[in-house]
């Protein structure tokens, strides 16, 4: 079940906008990349311009990025305050679609919550790989080494509900759980099956990720970060699911 609207959100707004990145149909290439981009960017300004240009603005203005901000490593942690946003693709177009939602002057507080993979039912990282697990056919993706920064849907929406019912909150929030530093693709991939109570024997290759994905895309899958989220802790929110067994559990019942 997930959380009520807050009694606060009368004049909010949440932008969820994104074209799929992983969409494994879309070719990589220049085209698929100005959607990517004009999903994010272009649809976070027109949204910002018409807050602005608001006669009666919203009280609050929650934006879902990504923690792509980040720089992949199998070892360093990143909080809301570390740096990044200037390394590849995925990592400016975080910080191209951070600023477009910023509204400089104004009562509008502006949110931004930095999302890893977001974990639920009929939709997203699930849905593409219920199948493959459910048939025996699935396991780590590449090295499985990589870090796998995670969120429960319930815990997302959740965050954003408590993000707009306390007026104190405002700038950037990891979006990830608090046991998403020490969970790995392998750790993800061994839970799962778990969960769905079936084998995942089958790692999937880097080059067949590279193959169907592209050099540039690919790295959002061989490669990952360790995000904490310690402003949104300190924030006074309560994880639903902080655990991933638990979560998947959840998922999949």
């Amino acid at each position: 079940m997930y959380p009520a609207a807050p009694r606060c959100c009368t004049g909010c707004v949440v932008n969820l906008a994104g074209e799929n990145v992983l969409n494994p149909f879309r070719r990589w290439g220049d085209a698929f990349c100005k959607e990517v981009i004009s999903s994010r960017v272009e649809t976070t300004k027109t949204l910002a311009k018409a807050i602005a240009d608001a006669d009666q603005p919203p009280n609050a203005w929650v934006v879902v990025t990504g923690v792509g901000y980040y720089r992949p490593s199998p070892t360093a942690e990143y909080t809301e305050d570390s740096p990044g946003g200037n390394f590849d693709f995925f990592s400016r177009l975080v910080s191209s679609w951070e600023a477009a939602a910023l509204i400089p002057d104004g009562p509008t507080r502006g949110v931004l919550v930095r999302s890893g993979v977001v974990l639920g039912r009929g939709g997203g990282a699930i849905s593409q790989m219920l199948w493959p697990f459910w048939l025996g056919l699935g396991g780590p993706i590449g090295s499985g080494h990589q870090p796998f920064p995670w969120i429960h849907i319930q815990d997302l929406a959740g965050f954003i509900c408590h993000a707009l019912e306390n007026e104190c909150l405002q700038g950037v929030f990891n979006g990830v759980s608090p046991s998403s530093p020490a969970t790995s693709n392998s750790t993800f991939t061994q839970e799962f099956a778990a969960a769905l109570g079936r084998p995942a024997l089958l790692p999937v290759p880097a080059w067949a990720v590279r193959a169907v994905f592209g050099v540039e895309r690919a790295v959002m899958l061989l490669e990952g970060q360790k995000v904490v989220p310690k402003r949104t802790l300190e924030s006074g929110y309560h994880f639903i699911f902080p655990d991933l067994s638990a979560a998947l559990k959840d998922i999949v019942a």
